[in-house]
């Protein structure tokens, strides 16, 4: 580098260091940063919302958040934490890499200070609602203290939501995040002192087990659970609807479900709130509805005690009906569980089967053979109907899923044609 170059080079960071230095704040300091580069220049946070912009016009800020003509991007970390992405699209020449890095580097650093009381608040929040819904704080007095000191008041009650939500595509950045971000923005459409965070709630999910194996746990995944303070149906439904409608609007290629606890008058007894949620959450999930109040559960509500308080004997009960069908159909990719719940469902009724899953009878027959090897149990019998039936409905309660693809997703079945090689 030579001696004008070094110069041009030093004054392009030293504009930035100034704002930074100058405690201007994060627009001014993204502002410094786009004359610095000659650059128009757009930050983002993890969950890809725009925290800063310096362009020319709205059109040139679209097309460098969406990447077009020329446009680059660069994560920005802060002690290997993700702190969101630079957004840039030059205006003449390229920048040194070695600019563009070092101006990241700044803008991370202005970008984690500016979020530095924000982000303890969401730890807050988080505590809070990890501690209360798994009873870490029981005591109303200390359950009312904690939640005013967050600018929510529970004297009244509150209702719980439980949001569940997988994208069906490979998703860049922090996509949890802005999951978390649009629910609370619908709960606080309704009741601006909703609180929201990513909680770990009962156990961590399963996957079937392989033939004569331990079911393979995961992780406790972190789903978006909402505190909506208030006691009444009404508003824990307008709260659970405006989630819905939030997530609709802007979260495109994901499947999600809402899960809806009833509305509790008593603060110490929203722990039983929480359980009622996932349950809800955990039964449209199986069930693929997209939003399911704990009311409208029908049996599964008589599983909840069995879930929220020793949820062991729950899953023996699943492991012991339904689990070996879970395994072989993930292993030879069969669809044994979702014959039986057709088959359940239709009352026993096998022609009824048949035209349900776009099959012939003899297959629905053979496929009821291997349910009653694989299990030991007899769907002519109305015991193995009753065990086959509940335990369907212990592993939904509990969040299994089974294996699917392609033909579970909404508006296949029509042009589902079995094949002879998976009626094995």
């Amino acid at each position: 580098m030579n001696g004008a170059s070094e110069t041009s080079f030093l004054e392009a960071i030293g504009g930035v260091s100034e704002a930074v230095e100058a405690g201007a704040g994060l627009p001014t300091v993204v502002r410094a940063a786009a004359h610095a580069l000659n650059a128009s220049v757009v930050v983002m946070d993890p969950a890809g919302g725009v925290l800063a912009v310096a362009c020319l016009s709205p059109e040139d800020e679209r097309a460098v958040v969406a990447g077009e003509s020329g446009s680059e991007r660069i994560e920005l970390r802060v002690a290997d934490q993700p702190g969101g992405e630079l957004r840039f699209r030059a205006r003449a020449a390229p920048p040194p890499a070695a600019l563009v890095r070092m101006i990241g580097t700044l803008i991370a650093l202005e970008a984690e200070r500016a979020r530095a009381p924000e982000r303890a608040t969401e730890a807050a929040v988080g505590d809070f609602l990890g501690d209360l819904l798994s009873r870490k704080v029981s005591e109303r007095h200390d359950i009312l203290a904690r939640a005013e000191e967050l600018n929510c008041d529970l004297r009244d009650g509150a209702c719980v939501i439980v949001v569940r939500a997988r994208p069906q595509h490979p998703e860049e950045g922090d996509w949890r995040a802005r999951v978390l971000t649009i629910a609370e923005r619908g709960a606080r459409s309704v009741e601006r002192t909703s609180l929201a965070a990513g909680i770990e709630l009962g156990l961590p999910r399963s996957r079937p087990r392989e033939t004569g194996g331990e079911p393979r746990r995961h992780r406790a995944e972190r789903d978006p659970v909402l505190l909506v303070p208030g006691h009444g149906a009404e508003l824990a439904r307008r709260a659970a609807a405006a989630v819905c409608k939030e997530l609709e609007a802007g979260l495109h290629g994901f499947a999600v479900v809402v899960g809806l606890s009833r509305p509790t008058p008593d603060p110490s007894d929203l722990h039983r709130a929480g359980a009622e949620a996932l349950l809800a959450a955990n039964v449209a999930d199986a069930q693929g509805v997209s939003c399911l109040p704990f009311d409208e559960t029908g049996t599964y509500r008589l599983l909840l005690p069995a879930m929220s308080e020793d949820s062991a004997e729950l899953r023996r009960f699943q492991e012991e009906t339904v689990a070996p069908l879970v395994a072989y159909d993930e292993q030879y990719e069969t669809e044994l569980v979702r014959t039986l719940e057709s088959f359940l469902e239709a009352d026993g009724n096998i022609a009824k089967t048949a035209e349900k899953l776009f099959a012939h009878r003899h297959t629905i027959r053979y496929r009821l053979d291997r349910v009653r090897e694989l299990s030991g149990l007899d769907v002519a019998s109305s015991e193995g109907r009753e065990r086959l039936g509940l335990g369907l409905k212990a592993m939904r309660v509990l969040g299994i899923s089974p294996p699917g693809g392609p033909a579970r997703e909404a508006g296949t079945e029509g042009g589902r044609v079995p094949s002879a090689d998976k009626d094995r």
